[in-house]
């Protein structure tokens, strides 16, 4: 997945009309394995809508050092708070994160089939928490949920309202949105409906 996003949408690229006939074209309400599926346009447009795109590195509301589309600083990144990437390093590191959280998402679902939406929703969840918060220790519900094939109960358990051990106002809209995701594939932001 290569991406070129502006500032306000990522568009996803295919090279020439050769390739495009040879992707597996499937019904998204459809569900399968986690696997099979990649984040879609609709998700990586409404993830920077959420997060925004910020080239000079800055503290989000948890206070990590944070830039491009909400991708937290690693130490291999050789950046601090202040200094300032290119448009093309944030859309390297969105690639590089939502490749992270597909790959999260598959390991969390294991065999529970799940269409393209439920995919989605679970990929920003795992975007904007992580592994660990998702782990069977942090979240025994959501495993339970998932474990039962309990899809309301997915859905659920897919409010993470809380940065720095206190409500994010920001963060209350996203749950909001992705519960809305996974039950409806409702992609819109809730603060405009």
């Amino acid at each position: 997945m290569a991406l070129s996003a502006g500032p306000i949408a990522a568009q996803s690229q295919i090279a020439d009309v050769e390739d495009a006939a040879s992707y597996d074209l499937f019904d998204p309400t459809e569900r399968r394995a986690a696997s099979e599926l990649t984040a879609s346009e609709r998700l990586i447009e409404a993830m920077i809508e959420e997060e925004g795109v910020r080239y000079d590195v800055y503290r989000d509301v948890a206070g990590y050092p944070t830039v491009g589309v909400g991708h937290l600083l690693l130490p291999e990144d050789n950046l601090r708070v202040g200094d300032t990437i290119s448009h093309e390093r944030a859309m390297d590191f969105l690639e590089s994160d939502i490749a992270k959280a597909e790959d999260i998402v598959v390991r969390l679902v294991g065999d529970l089939p799940i269409n393209q939406h439920e995919f989605d929703a679970l990929v920003d969840l795992a975007f904007n928490v992580g592994e660990g918060t998702l782990s069977a220790d942090e979240s025994p519900r959501l495993n339970r949920a998932i474990e039962a094939a309990d899809y309301d109960r997915i859905a659920d358990e897919l409010n993470y309202t809380t940065a720095g051990n206190r409500v994010a106002k920001g963060l209350v809209y996203r749950s909001e949105r992705r519960q809305r995701i996974f039950m409806a594939s409702d992609y819109s932001d809730p603060r405009e409906v």
